[in-house]
Order: structure tokens, then C-alpha cells, then sequence
């Protein structure tokens, strides 16, 4: 019998499969879980990602990465529909609209999916760091976002994420950009600059006269600036200018967060995303400017990722048991 109707072996019917979807600039990661979470397949993936085109992002190019890696999922755990599906896309809540209008119908029609939630890649990052609690949750890594649920539980709180032009503030592409310039700075023989800087951006980028014709021509300058984030972190230690790079980051975190805590009293905030894998030279400044900046705060390592996240969301879609604020474009609910 199909899986949709009976528990092998059992009388029972069959709680079924919820999929999870988590879209990004690096590419799209796909994975099946029971409701419960009681069992999840590997994840499956590709490293093209969708589409951004002037509708936004690409519903048809989404689904060309999506469906192939679902349909080989169920097929090695013997699905035959899904119950339930989390699309979590960066990007989705200004660049969402094709993704909104497409994908109900089309996860439908191939998958027989009948409850779906379409997220902004910041809620299922929160749900994967934090669960279905309220609190509040940092995601950094190229960019920085902060995001929190409201006192009464009725929506989002988000702080920044508005990208390397506009902020982003804290993020890596922040980061690396800042260390640049102190290269720069060095460079020409103005205050502020960081020799052991300097030398790093040319290891890494050689004559720094080439920078401009090397970053600014890129379409994906934000990740080509924060390449050289790692490179402050490692002069850190013995830099002064880049220890205090490190040190604004970290306070321009901590603020963010505190900017969408629910309330006074303690809050717990996950800090997820790869710039916390820079370890010490950044949790160190966070650490000791948490009391100061964001006070009665549990800072947490992030209990899973964004794909663990839509998983989650997923199931409790399916399970009915959603305690997350729905809205329209961070995490819209379908039907």
C-alpha cells in the first residue's frame, strides 16, 4: 500500500513525509522527515541555485532544482506523496512574488503537496537555531539579519539584512570591506591603516591597485568582499585595527539582536550562520560586550541550520502545531 495509508506492518495509518527546501546564493539542499522528526533523510543537493530574473526569483528554475532531488528522496524512502513542505528561500520576502504565485500549485501537481509554507530563509534559519520558541535568532554570514518574534507572539521583529549596499551591518562582506580599506588606508599613508592588512590583501588579491577592477564589475561582489573577513579574523591577534574591526562587528550584532528582543528580561539568542565559525577573534568582543549591549541574554550556538529549520516547519504544518506568527512575505502559510 502506498505509504499515505498504512504503517508496514501496522494497522495504523502511515504519518507520511514532510519536505524541506532551503534555497540560497550557493545553491538549493532538499530533505525528507517524518511529521514528528522521528526519522529524516540525508539531504540531497545542488550547488546551481535559482534563477533571479525580473520577476524575482525564478519559480520554473526553483522547481527544475527542487523536484528532481525530492522525487529521487521518495523513491529511496518509498514515499509516494508529501504530506507537507517548507520552501525556505533567500530572498524570498522581496524577491518572492513568482515563488508565491507558482509553487503552491506546482508542489501540488508533482508531489501531491497540500500544506506548504513558503519562508524568508531568516525564519528557517530561526527555526533551525532556536526551534518554535520565541526568542531571538542572528543569522550572519555574507550578511547579517536579526530576527525575533513579538512580545505577544503575533508577528516578526527583523533588524537589518538589507544587504552590503545598504547594511548588512556586522556581516562578512562588512567585515572584509572594512579590512580592505584599512589595507588601502595603509596603502596610500593615511591614518587608520593596517600594514599586516595590507599584506594579506595583496596575498590574496595582488598590486591592491586592481582591487577597484576586481570588485566592482562582480555580481557577486558581496561574497568576494566577505572572502577577505577570515583574513582580518587571522590578523586579529596581532592587529590592532583589525581587532577592532572585529569589535564594532560584534557590537553592531549584539544591537541588532537587541533590537528585536521580544521584551525586557532574559532572552535567549542563537547566533547562526558561517562568520561565528571565525570563533574567538569575534565571539570574544561579543561575549564581552553582550552585558553592556544586549543585557539578561543567553548567547546559544545554534542548535541546527536552515534546512533542519524548514524540516521543522514542515512537520509542525502538518502536525497543525505551527507556533511561529505567519505573514505574508516571512512565512506565509498555504492554504
Amino acid at each position: 500500500m502506498p505509504d499515505s495509508e498504512v504503517s508496514a506492518g501496522t494497522d495504523r495509518p502511515d504519518p507520511g513525509w514532510v519536505l524541506g527546501v532551503d534555497s540560497g546564493g550557493s545553491g538549493v539542499r532538499v530533505a525528507l522527515a517524518r511529521p514528528d522528526g522521528s526519522r529524516a533523510t540525508a539531504p540531497a543537493a545542488s550547488d546551481r541555485p535559482a534563477v533571479v530574473g525580473e520577476r524575482g526569483i525564478d519559480a520554473e528554475s526553483l522547481l527544475a532544482l527542487v523536484l528532481p532531488l525530492a522525487g529521487e528522496l521518495m523513491r529511496r524512502a518509498g514515499a509516494s506523496r508529501i504530506a507537507a513542505a517548507c520552501v525556505g528561500a533567500a530572498g524570498m520576502a522581496s524577491l518572492g512574488d513568482d515563488l508565491r504565485a507558482r509553487l503552491p500549485g506546482a508542489l501540488s501537481e508533482a508531489l501531491g503537496v497540500d500544506r506548504l509554507a513558503l519562508a524568508g530563509d531568516a525564519v528557517t534559519a530561526y527555526a533551525g537555531a532556536l526551534g518554535l520558541r520565541p526568542g531571538v535568532v542572528v543569522a550572519a554570514g555574507t550578511g547579517m539579519i536579526a530576527l525575533g518574534v513579538t512580545a505577544d507572539g503575533s508577528g516578526w521583529r527583523r533588524a537589518d539584512g538589507w544587504g552590503h549596499l545598504l547594511g548588512d551591518v556586522g556581516g562578512g562582506a562588512w567585515i572584509g570591506r572594512a579590512g580592505l580599506e584599512a589595507a588601502l588606508r595603509a596603502h596610500d599613508g593615511r591614518a587608520g591603516g593596517s600594514e599586516p592588512l595590507l599584506a594579506r590583501a595583496r596575498a590574496v588579491f595582488g598590486p591592491v591597485e586592481t582591487l577597484p577592477g576586481q570588485l566592482y564589475p562582480r555580481a557577486d561582489r558581496p561574497a568576494v568582499l566577505a572572502s577577505f573577513a577570515p583574513e582580518v579574523a587571522r590578523c586579529a591577534h596581532q592587529d590592532p585595527v583589525a581587532s577592532e574591526i572585529l569589535r564594532r562587528a560584534a557590537a553592531h550584532i549584539l544591537e541588532a539582536a537587541a533590537a528585536v528582543r521580544p521584551g525586557p528580561g532574559p532572552v535567549d539568542v542563537a547566533l547562526t550562520g558561517g562568520l561565528f565559525k571565525m570563533g574567538e577573534p569575534l565571539m570574544g568582543p561579543l561575549r564581552d560586550q553582550a552585558e553592556r549591549l544586549l543585557p539578561d541574554a543567553a548567547l546559544l550556538a545554534a542548535a541546527g541550520d536552515p534546512l533542519d529549520g524548514a524540516l521543522l516547519i514542515a512537520g509542525a504544518v502538518q502536525r497543525g502545531e505551527l507556533g511561529l506568527p505567519a505573514d505574508p512575505v516571512l512565512l506565509r502559510l498555504v492554504p
